[in-house]
């Protein structure tokens, strides 16, 4: 092999090993997040005994040890208890699972799906799919749980996965 082919598939190879620690850095840092999120929910459940204030107050007091940090607003604290009440008494797998979404989606399942069992079926499609948030709401208003499994096409097995969801819904 010639230098130049060889120094090329060196590069190469180095800059496919840079993507892949982004991303995977990126996937684990996202997923600290939400981890840290059902935390704080289960401080905020376990101490619902002091009412509203005490999230506000909680609030207030992270926004004054971090001023340039958002995210912890009263609301969002309020989302991190309902979010820790979801899934409190969920399996490794399930927590799993939902550690691999983004806030936005888990907070979009959570709004949308009561139903456990289907919530799951979207949050494994989230997945396997790459859906972003909004994706992910056309597929719950188009009621994609009930729309796998019933193609009569063959579009699943000749396309990509999100080329024949987009081909299915056309149709």
């Amino acid at each position: 092999m010639e230098l130049d082919e060889e120094f090329k598939e060196i590069v190469n190879e180095i800059k496919k090993d840079i993507k892949n620690t982004q991303i995977r850095t990126i996937l684990q840092a996202n997923s600290n997040m939400i981890m840290l999120y059902f935390r704080i929910g289960k401080v905020m459940y376990d101490n619902s005994k002091y009412g509203n204030n005490f999230i506000k107050n909680v609030a207030m007091e992270i926004k004054l040890a971090f001023p340039n940090l958002d995210g912890f607003s009263d609301r969002n604290l309020r989302k991190m208890k309902l979010f820790y009440q979801e899934y409190k008494d969920a399996d490794e797998i399930w927590q799993q699972l939902v550690a691999k979404l983004s806030w936005g989606q888990n907070m979009l399942l959570i709004q949308k799906i009561k139903d456990k069992n289907i919530r799951m079926i979207y949050a494994k499609a989230i997945i396997e799919n790459g859906w972003s948030r909004n994706a992910l709401e056309f597929q719950i208003e188009t009621n994609y749980h009930l729309r796998i499994g019933n193609s009569s096409n063959n579009f699943n097995s000749t396309l990509s996965p999100m080329n024949s969801d987009i081909v299915n819904n056309t149709l």
